[in-house]
């Protein structure tokens, strides 16, 4: 049961760390006028110490070796592969806008 419950806060904590990065990236978008590399690098840059901040925290307060080791997992996968798959996803949402607009002209 305890390792459930590990599970369950991983799992919660690692959807948090790439909600954040990823919604801090939005924003500076839409309200800085960044491209999208500049702000996926300020949001790694500014969220990075708030999420090994709570990695840490976390890590101290559970005494499991499964835990820990996916919560090492979970904020290289935030802080590394996040801002690669928001990337692609990015480029997949503007090639969709571009052939909608292709084809309504």
């Amino acid at each position: 049961m305890p390792s459930l419950i590990g599970l369950i806060m991983l799992m919660g904590i690692a959807t948090k760390n790439s909600i954040l990065l990823v919604e801090y990236a939005i924003v500076a978008r839409r309200d800085h006028g960044m491209s999208r590399v500049e702000a996926l690098l300020d949001a790694c840059h500014k969220r990075a110490r708030p999420i090994i901040m709570t990695t840490l925290a976390m890590g101290a307060g559970m005494m499991s070796i499964a835990v820990i080791g996916g919560l090492i997992t979970s904020t290289v996968l935030s802080l590394l592969v996040v801002p690669v798959v928001f990337t692609y996803l990015d480029d997949l949402d503007a090639g969709a806008h571009r052939a909608q607009v292709a084809q309504r002209a």
